[in-house]
């Protein structure tokens, strides 16, 4: 019993550091809730795989499927890394992370508001978050609370409010950077523990051939076929426990299908796409992720596929229900000495805590962000002459960061008020979560990314869709399993949209032009056309030679490329130019305009924040190179050159080596939160 405390004592001792670590990061919005967009492949995979494998796979779904379909609960497994990992990534990452960043979205409701121009979806689609992501959250509560209370002896109520404390003061102090470092140190937990214990629980059945050789001797018991779901073994042959597809390989399918297709409707988890660097990182971070969920996901369901050798059955005469829940933990409970168990309830420990993060942290910023403070709040003394200045901003920020700690409290009583008072087994309490989510936000997401004829209607008819099988079938005493009905909200979705599509108005092309610029393979834009000659040469368009003399790429940003000038008397100074090709600012829409100037701001902060200077200038000329750009220029009041007048174009004077450019792009990379 020592070493499992003192094992946990630690754990728990180094999560809440990285909170404490982790808290200069999150004071604004962006800092709380992604990270600043600036997180690597490493920390992003191991942050969805251990978002995605919580102790609702460790104990509820390998519990249950394993008890149920036996060694070929496996294929749940793989379908998570292949469907649920790696073609997530493969296509969803790189559209996600360039269309919101270029909408300026944070939240998957924001996503769907910017993307589709209604105010509607945004705050319905926020709604639908939040309410159901509390029942995903419970289970999570319920699968590590059996578990320590199995482990540790200690009564469940006392293992959940725990639970729901400490989650609260890691992602409150830390936001997303805390919780991407945790998960990183979570998902090495997980992989050494989970490939430890599959070895020592086959060992005690006399290793792995004579434990799949006592698998294909088992069968269903007395309590399997006197209960509701004996259908699952109408057709069992002897060996099926064993077997490839098990007692009912289309029951197995609808498994698969909605924990593995499930995820890339998930706001938590396609949240993760939002704050990845760049294109180099999601190529990395797909093989990490998919080899992560490999090992992970494949070995939790294959060790919960030798449930029936450790327990007679499933069934609880005392309750009248089956106990699926209990089974993983019984089976660890028997077979491992203190230290292999304190290393499982870290397993679990680490899988779930990361989960409860990533939950929590979305819940309460899309309440936030989305319906609380979709548009600049601030109180009447803010305000002066009508306006909100950047002071005012900065503070509207912090507000905002408050009111998302706020939530993340009320989010966590919540889920932890339904885990106490649980009316399912924790796969039901997720499959009516991943359902109703996946089902109203998987299609038009995936859809919305990649193509301009999703219309309005098509959305909300599958945010109809979703939520209304998944709430009337409960409403109905679930004649589906909530399982299948996930399953079947998810695909109808699929077809739904499209086929709303056909018969719904389109949107205006002006607005899919703008959205669908972010992919560099937009329609020319008419704007464009007197400048095109001149486009071939320009260095902001073709960059290469023609940008080689006089700048260097820092990087994009949502409506503008940023540029260091090479001639740097006046140390800092740099280029802003419009992504659009045009020569006047009249030339842009409103909305266009605006993301440029936030463009400018942006910059404009990084220069003050890295040199320091006593005034930035901007200046904008472009008489004889028709492209919109700011030239954003230092000056400091202690050199006397052009202090007090207008700056030089190029004064010719000071040049730096290539170190010390790459110095400076790098510098400015790390402040404008590039990478």
């Amino acid at each position: 019993m020592l070493v499992k405390v003192l094992f946990t004592l630690v754990f728990l001792g180094i999560m809440v550091g990285v909170g404490i670590y982790s808290r200069k990061q999150s004071r604004s919005v962006d800092g709380f809730v992604l990270g600043g967009r600036s997180v690597g492949p490493w920390l992003t995979a191991f942050a969805y795989g251990t978002s995605y494998f919580s102790a609702v796979v460790f104990v509820g779904y390998a519990g249950q499927f394993g008890w149920k379909y036996g060694l070929s609960s496996t294929w749940i497994g793989v379908g998570n890394a292949v469907i649920g990992s790696m073609l997530a990534w493969l296509v969803l990452a790189r559209r996600t992370r360039l269309m919101t960043q270029h909408i300026q979205s944070r939240t998957m409701p924001d996503f769907f508001g910017t993307r589709f121009d209604s105010e509607g979806l945004r705050v319905v689609a926020s709604v639908i978050a939040f309410i159901f992501l509390i029942p995903y959250t419970a289970g999570v509560y319920m699968g590590i609370s059996k578990l320590f209370e199995t482990g540790f002896g200690v009564p469940y109520v006392y293992c959940a409010w725990t639970m729901a404390i400490l989650t609260a003061v890691y992602v409150i102090l830390g936001g997303y950077k805390a919780t991407a470092i945790n998960d990183f140190i979570q998902g090495v937990i997980m992989l050494l523990g989970i490939t430890t214990v599959i070895a020592v629980v086959l060992n005690h059945q006399g290793g792995l051939v004579a434990a799949v050789a006592k698998m294909a001797e088992a069968a269903p018991n007395a309590d399997d076929l006197g209960h509701p779901g004996a259908a699952l073994y109408a057709n069992f042959r002897a060996g099926d426990f064993a077997s490839l597809f098990g007692p009912n390989g289309w029951s197995l399918l609808g498994v698969v299908v909605l924990t593995s297709l499930g995820t890339w409707g998930l706001p938590q988890m396609v949240g993760k796409f939002y704050s990845i660097t760049d294109e180099s990182a999601i190529r990395r971070g797909t093989i990490i992720s998919t080899l992560f969920a490999v090992v992970v996901a494949g070995g939790c369901y294959f060790l919960g596929g030798f449930g029936r050798l450790f327990v007679p059955t499933a069934f609880n005469a005392g309750t009248g229900r089956f106990a699926f829940d209990s089974i993983v933990p019984t089976m660890l409970g028997q077979n491992l000495p203190d230290v292999l168990m304190a290393l499982v309830l870290l397993l679990v420990l680490s899988a779930s805590m990361s989960t409860l993060a990533s939950l929590v942290l979305t819940s309460s910023s899309t309440m936030t962000l989305d319906l609380i403070y979709r548009d600049r709040k601030s109180i009447e003394e803010e305000v002066s002459e009508g306006k909100i200045d950047d002071t005012i901003t900065a503070r509207i920020e912090r507000r905002k960061v408050v009111v998302m700690r706020v939530l993340i409290v009320f989010f966590i009583v919540l889920s932890l008020m339904i885990a106490l008072n649980p009316p399912h087994f924790i796969a039901q309490l997720m499959g009516i979560s991943w359902g109703a989510l996946a089902g109203a936000f998987l299609a038009p997401f995936m859809y919305g990314l990649y193509g301009r004829w999703v219309t309005r209607g098509a959305v909300w008819t599958s945010f109809a869709w979703g939520v209304g099988l998944t709430v009337v079938n409960m409403i109905l005493g679930n004649p589906m399993n909530p399982i299948n009905c996930g399953a079947v909200a998810m695909l109808g979705g699929m077809v739904v949209v499209p086929l709303v599509s056909l018969f719904t108005p389109k949107l205006p092309s002006e607005h899919l032009d703008l959205v669908f610029r972010c992919y560099g393979e937009r329609t020319r834009d008419p704007r464009e056309e007197p400048f095109l000659e001149e486009k071939k040469t320009c260095g902001y368009c073709a960059e290469g030679e023609y940008l080689a003399a006089y700048g260097i790429k820092i990087g994009e940003l949502p409506a503008s490329k940023v540029y260091l000038f090479k001639e740097q008397s006046h140390r800092g100074r740099v280029i802003v130019a419009a992504k659009l090709h045009v020569s006047e600012l009249t030339a842009l829409t409103a909305a266009e305009r605006n993301r440029f100037f936030a463009d400018v701001d942006r910059v404009a902060r990084a220069i003050h924040t890295l040199y320091r200077p006593d005034k930035v200038n901007y200046g904008a000329y472009g008489d004889t190179g028709h492209h919109l750009h700011f030239h954003l220029v230092p000056k400091y009041a202690n050199e006397a050159f052009e202090w007090g007048g207008t700056f030089a174009m190029n004064p010719k004077r000071t040049f730096l080596d290539d170190a010390a450019y790459d110095e400076m792009v790098k510098a400015y990379r790390r402040a404008l939160a590039l990478g």
